[in-house]
């Protein structure tokens, strides 16, 4: 049956538009059950109806006539159930009814299955057959597994019809899709796919008459991408740290190296044409490393691969040295990668749609710190179809538009002056306090990750870092910093913030956040081994960075590190000795180390319950609470499944934060709150109403929640928190606060424009 049903979903997907999809399924559903008769209903829910759609084995006249009202016959009954209706006999179940129109009075065994997507009802898939006889498990199972197959590829047709619309008559209408995960913000702009080519191993080889001319083609790629990697690195000069832009150095090391380049020009002068050659020779020098006993030098082969792709690409020239951008380009893809991210001018780029990716991927993040919106998770994207088209990407509602009509894009060009307005004129509170009304202050602070992100910060106004991924310089690079790179790099930071304290996590990878150097593949990676799990496995690493950290301290004092992923006393109490050991070999050097103060992150349940534990061990506390959303609720953010589940106002996770706060400030020290909804208007809200010190979050949001506060009573908050923490939904509680910004005249930070 396996077989059957991928043959089915391939034979779906090369159809042309959803009838003959469905033409297409009824048919081989019919053949593959060797039944009398296959039907599908799609449900008009703005009509209450079950239309046939597609039959074989009904009368043909009966498509598109034959409608059902919702809930009637048993077609109705599996729709309304949302579970399959298997009958021995159809006309003696109470539910029954005859349709003349149809032919199928001489039909008795009966098997309906609901097509469904994210919880909606598309329609049912029936079979029949004459004689009396129940459809057998693994029939049924076939159809359940066909109707949730069904259900996607329902969807991608009716997308493409609706692009085949918007090609014949632009006014047609306007195409509308959702995703899962976004950086905040609104911008109209030109479609720009990126997409890889072939696959490396897949290129075949082929015979060639003008060796001389193919040669010259090859050295034209490997000159080309060259100037390509030096161009990137200039670009990022001022963004990117030397060390960050390591990677460029070692792509244009591995291309200057006699193996690669030569390697492939023998296979070239023997007959082969340039793909060919270039495949068997990275394939060849990838498996020699490959073979390598030593971790790191086996990870090379990834970096030799990704080389050989970017050069194939240039000999498909699906890449070019000197692609021109539209001034306004929106970045597609089915994934984007940080490299074809960079490539755009930054002041060309205007937003990203991705396939896949995820709102923490550091793809993301980099948009995030580029003030870029984006949409990800858009499962339905067809990237193919949308190279030139004008789109938005709207990351407030997390949907891109394709092809707005001309009234709904001067709607959206009015609505994004308007948020350009607003901006401007929250410019005045640059350098006031975050202060409520009645006189309750809380520091704001930014994330960061990029020296991009630092400067702009600092030019902001901006009184602190509250959290700095140092992680981030670790993924644009080919291998794991050193000491002297680390030192420069948090002296750097140290320096351009000073004063005002920089909080420095420790590497948090692992997750969805593997490092390409540093591969963990595991089935369940957000449980698995990642932040402070790696850190303590690999001491090494971790006090090279500690002892990094604590050289840049001794220079400034604004310095403060933050551990990632505590969940016990013993693991903390082990990162605290790595820290003390670190700082022993460092005086013993001769340095005079000054101790940073040293926080965790609360984003594990169990720290929650430890809380009081904990916080003796150390100076402060900062709640992480995009994962501790995560792991309170049992959803991964990431998963467009569940993603409609996640929401850090649940009451679960805002009792969990409360007891956090209540805690650490009965001893008398600092809690922070990091993560999306410390950013989040409703969140900065009710965080404030629980006296947090600190809220750190995206520069973008930083004015927009200052605004928040000082249009605020502290004791209105209060009362508003007391309210809200007796209602048992999110949905509930965010309708609850915001209810509260818009009656103090806040409504602009819940919707684009004023």
């Amino acid at each position: 049956m396996l077989d059957i049903l991928r043959r089915i979903v391939q034979d779906i997907n090369a159809t042309r538009n959803l009838g003959e999809a469905l033409n297409v399924v009824v048919a081989e559903v019919k053949a593959a059950l060797h039944t009398d008769v296959c039907s599908v209903y799609m449900t008009d829910h703005a009509r209450g109806e079950h239309v046939l759609m597609a039959s074989d084995g009904l009368r043909p006249g009966a498509v598109g006539k034959v409608r059902l009202k919702i809930g009637q016959g048993l077609t109705g009954l599996a729709a309304s159930r949302v579970e399959p209706v298997n009958v021995e006999n159809a006309p003696a179940h109470p539910a029954f009814r005859y349709i003349a129109a149809t032919g199928e009075a001489p039909f008795h065994g009966f098997i309906g299955v609901p097509i469904i997507r994210r919880r909606k009802v598309l329609g049912v898939l029936v079979a029949q057959q004459r004689e009396q006889r129940k459809y057998t498990a693994d029939e049924e199972s076939f159809l359940v597994t066909l109707a949730a197959q069904l259900a996607g590829c329902i969807n991608q047709t009716e997308i493409r019809q609706a692009l085949d619309r918007l090609d014949g008559d632009a006014l047609s209408g306007t195409l509308f899709l959702e995703g899962v995960a976004s950086a905040r913000g609104l911008a109209i702009g030109e479609a720009v796919v990126v997409f890889p080519s072939a696959a490396l191993e897949r290129v075949p080889d082929k015979d060639i008459d003008d060796v001389d001319a193919e040669a010259s083609r090859f050295r034209q790629a490997v000159a080309a991408e060259l100037a390509e990697l030096q161009r990137l690195s200039e670009r990022m000069r001022l963004l990117l740290s030397a060390g960050d832009r390591a990677l460029f150095d070692a792509y244009a090391l591995l291309l200057s190296s006699d193996s690669l380049v030569n390697g492939t020009l023998e296979r070239i002068y023997t007959g082969n044409w340039a793909p060919g050659a270039l495949r068997a020779t990275v394939l060849e020098y990838a498996n020699i490393f490959t073979e390598m006993d030593d971790p790191y030098l086996r990870e090379r082969a990834a970096d030799i691969l990704d080389l050989g792709q970017r050069l194939l690409n240039r000999l498909h020239e699906e890449q070019t040295v000197d692609r021109q951008y539209p001034d306004n380009a929106v970045l597609m893809g089915e994934e984007i990668s940080v490299s074809q991210l960079l490539d755009v001018p930054p002041e060309k780029l205007k937003g990203l749609v991705s396939v896949r990716g995820t709102g923490a991927s550091h793809v993301a993040l980099l948009a995030r710190g580029l003030g870029v919106p984006a949409v990800f998770g858009v499962s339905n994207l067809p990237p193919g179809r949308l190279n030139g088209r004008e789109v938005v990407v709207d990351g407030y509602t997390v949907r891109v538009c394709i092809q707005p009509s001309p009234a709904l894009r001067q709607e959206y060009l009015k609505l994004i002056t308007e948020e350009a307005e607003l901006s401007q004129g929250l410019q005045h509170l640059r350098d006031l306090p975050a202060e409520t009304l009645d006189g309750h202050g809380l520091a704001l602070h930014a994330n960061s990750g990029l020296f991009a992100d630092i400067a702009a910060a600092r030019n902001s106004g901006v009184r602190g870092v509250g959290l700095y991924r140092s992680e981030l310089h670790f993924f644009l690079r080919d291998r794991f910093p050193g000491e002297e790179e680390q030192t420069t790099l948090y002296t750097r930071v140290l320096r351009i913030m000073d004063p005002h304290p920089v909080v420095l996590r420790t590497l948090d990878i692992g997750g969805d956040k593997p490092l390409p150097y540093f591969p963990i593949s595991e089935q369940n990676p957000y449980l698995g081994w990642r932040g402070i799990r790696i850190s303590l496995d690999q001491p090494d690493l971790f006090k090279t960075q500690l002892r990094a950290m604590l050289r840049a301290g001794s220079h400034y004092a604004n310095l403060s590190i933050l551990l990632p992923m505590i969940g016990s006393v013993m693991e903390l109490r082990e990162a605290l000795a790595l820290l003390d050991s670190a700082r022993a070999e460092l005086e013993a050097e001769g340095l005079v180390v000054r101790m940073p103060r040293l926080g965790i992150m609360v984003e594990v349940p169990s720290a929650v319950y430890q809380i009081d534990a904990l916080i003796r061990l150390v100076d402060f506390a900062s709640i992480g609470s995009n994962d501790l959303t995560q792991y309170l609720l049992a959803v991964d953010r990431n998963n467009d499944r569940v993603a409609k589940l996640y929401d850090p106002l649940h009451p679960a996770v805002l009792a969990a934060i409360r007891q956090v706060v209540e805690r650490v400030r009965a001893v008398g020290k600092p809690v922070s709150v990091c993560g999306e909804m410390a950013g989040d208007p409703a969140g900065a809200l009710l965080l404030t109403a629980m006296g947090v010190d600190s809220l750190s979050m995206n520069l973008g949001s930083l004015l927009k929640i200052k605004w928040l506060i000082r249009s605020i009573r502290y004791e209105a908050a209060q009362a508003l928190l007391d309210e809200v923490l007796i209602l048992d939904s999110a949905a509930a509680i965010r309708d609850c606060a915001n209810a509260f910004l818009d009656q103090h005249g806040l409504g602009g930070l819940l919707r684009i424009g004023k």
